[in-house]
């Protein structure tokens, strides 16, 4: 962070956003817009990924978006169905911890994307010590074939994009 202004049109989008949301060009409005969207612009260059992070892989990329996306169609498919019928016994949810090979921050901000994003399963705690994920599942059904489709379907995806 060299400039103290590192995005200026972020910084000015955000200030006209704070003066348009409080209808007011009081300057007391103005010199607290100003302070939160320079605030904002740092925090912002903050957040930047270090250069290099992400290695090129467009057919990874590809393929890991398509996977996500049917996974997505498909699990609110499974979850109106079972919202609908009202859950049958043989249903169990539970918690579930995979350990990863993945530790790139990047991948582990996608993935947190990827299990946020597809209905039925919620990212509960990451234990980075370990390396370890637990998430939450809605029909936890076996256990181990989810390991295997998820070390397959995303963490190797990611771990070919990242590392």
């Amino acid at each position: 962070m060299r400039r103290w202004l590192p995005f200026p049109l972020f910084s000015i989008s955000l200030l006209a956003m704070w003066l348009i949301l409080n209808q007011t060009l009081a300057p007391g409005h103005v010199l607290l817009g100003t302070a939160l969207a320079v605030g904002g612009g740092r925090v912002l260059a903050g957040l930047q990924a270090p250069a290099g992070g992400v290695r090129r892989r467009p057919v990874a990329v590809a393929q890991l978006f398509w996977l996500v996306f049917v996974d997505v169609v498909r699990s609110n498919i499974a979850v109106a169905r079972i919202v609908l019928r009202g859950g049958a016994p043989e249903r169990t949810s539970g918690f579930l911890a995979l350990p990863l090979e993945v530790r790139d921050p990047g991948a582990l901000a996608i993935l947190a994307y990827i299990i946020t994003a597809t209905p039925g399963t919620s990212w509960a705690r990451y234990d980075a010590t370990r390396n370890v994920l637990t998430i939450h599942v809605l029909d936890l059904v076996d256990e181990q074939a989810w390991v295997r489709l998820f070390k397959e379907r995303y963490e190797r995806r990611l771990r070919e994009i990242f590392e």
